[in-house]
């Protein structure tokens, strides 16, 4: 199952060419506010800790300064990017922007939650904004180094993360005020996993939320009724090196200790409060979770992963029942987590966060007329309770991703 999944069928390759298709093409056709492009900064001192990208480079982070008074102010926001859960996705991965800084742009731009236009990101615009590159191809968890007779691999994204922490804290990360810890996709599964530990870094005084945008990834069966992405999670936990760094009480609660991997089991444990951003259908989890090629093989769910008006009454049946799926594994925290926030709205969407015309805008999805940004900022600033969930598909007519 897993050869099939990330072997034949790169699970990395995959993703980006679901971007290209699904993500690119809309983005270069909204007029976007363009932008601030920012700087790489590498961290030189991971090499003492092997705190290394996947092909053993430097890892890096951007980092734009607060002003006025948010100076004192931190965002943090983990890049996204899928994993890669086998010998051959990790070695394809390395020699690219997935798993080298050699290989990223050395400019990046910020908008949406990491904009600085007052106007276009009203809550957060003059805080010190980090972003923080994804090179180590799982979510920022693995701690082990790979090497036989020609290849050496750094599975060490743990270290990358307590190496960046360490160099921005004294750049003034150490004396924060407020502080906001967020990631999209992949990023956002690395924000459950560190969320408790960014607190432990900063003082006792400092305001510490964490933000998910795209993160909450799903135990789910998929239309085949195996359960695709159980097994690709715990290949990835087992290569590298991962469970280590897992929940210790997830861990100890559970016999299949792997599942702490996935946000819905580790929640519960979590208590820094906490922010959930996610599309009940959302398009990554459609395509890799529900309805994953390797179960589809005659290709009936090739149309509607495309373009879902082409999706069959049956079809739209399973969608439903995967957002029913997700509502279900976030009851506990809905009804009992007093701290924390939600924004499941039912857009065709995968990370709203990072874009403008999603995060904030006179167009932008919205439930009950609140956008993205708005709910955020009431939740983090305790300005209004903050748990919104949309009706189901095709109810919401804000979606920037209508279909007919």
């Amino acid at each position: 199952m897993i050869q099939s999944f990330s072997g034949k069928i790169n699970f990395a390759g995959t993703f980006a060419l679901v971007y290209l298709i699904t993500v690119v093409p809309w983005r270069m056709n909204t007029q976007e506010e363009p932008g601030i492009l920012v700087n790489m900064t590498l961290v030189t001192t991971a090499r003492d800790s092997d705190a290394l990208c996947l092909d053993g480079s430097l890892p890096g982070y951007h980092l734009h300064r607060g002003y006025g008074a948010g100076k004192n102010n931190w965002l943090l926001q983990f890049e996204g990017g899928g994993w890669c859960n086998d010998l051959q996705s990790c070695l394809e991965r390395a020699p690219t922007h997935r798993g080298s800084t050699l290989h990223m742009n050395k400019f990046e731009s910020f908008s949406g939650i990491l904009s600085n236009n007052a106007t276009l990101n009203p809550d957060f615009y003059n805080w010190n904004r980090v972003k923080l590159r994804y090179c180590d191809g799982a979510s920022f968890t693995g701690n082990k180094v790979l090497k036989n007779e020609t290849t050496t691999l750094y599975f060490k994204g743990q270290k990358i993360w307590e190496a960046i922490i360490e160099d921005l804290l004294p750049k003034g990360l150490g004396k924060a005020y407020k502080a906001l810890l967020s990631g999209c996709s992949a990023g956002g599964l690395a924000t459950f996993h560190h969320c408790d530990n960014f607190t432990n870094y900063l003082p006792t005084t400092t305001t510490v939320k964490c933000l998910s945008d795209a993160g909450f990834f799903l135990d789910g069966r998929d239309v085949s009724l195996n359960h695709t992405m159980r097994y690709f999670f715990k290949s990835l936990v087992t290569l590298q090196g991962i469970e280590q760094n897992l929940n210790e009480n997830c861990t100890s609660a559970l016999s299949d200790r792997d599942l702490c991997f996935f946000p819905q089991y580790a929640l519960k444990y979590i208590s820094t409060p906490f922010f959930i951003l996610n599309s009940a259908y959302d398009v990554f989890q459609f395509h890799h979770i529900l309805a994953p090629p390797s179960a589809d093989p005659l290709g009936h769910w090739s149309h509607c992963r495309v373009n879902k008006s082409t999706c069959t009454p049956a079809q739209i049946n399973k969608l439903q029942g995967f957002r029913l799926s997700m509502l279900a594994a976030l009851k506990p925290f809905h009804f009992y987590s007093n701290r924390g926030g939600m924004f499941i709205n039912s857009c065709f969407a995968h990370c709203q966060s990072e874009l403008q015309e999603t995060w904030f805008g006179d167009d932008s999805p919205r439930i009950h007329n609140k956008t993205i940004a708005e709910a955020v900022g009431d939740w983090y600033f305790n300005r209004n309770i903050s748990k919104q969930i949309d009706c189901p598909y095709p109810c919401d007519k804000t979606c920037r991703n209508l279909i007919p």
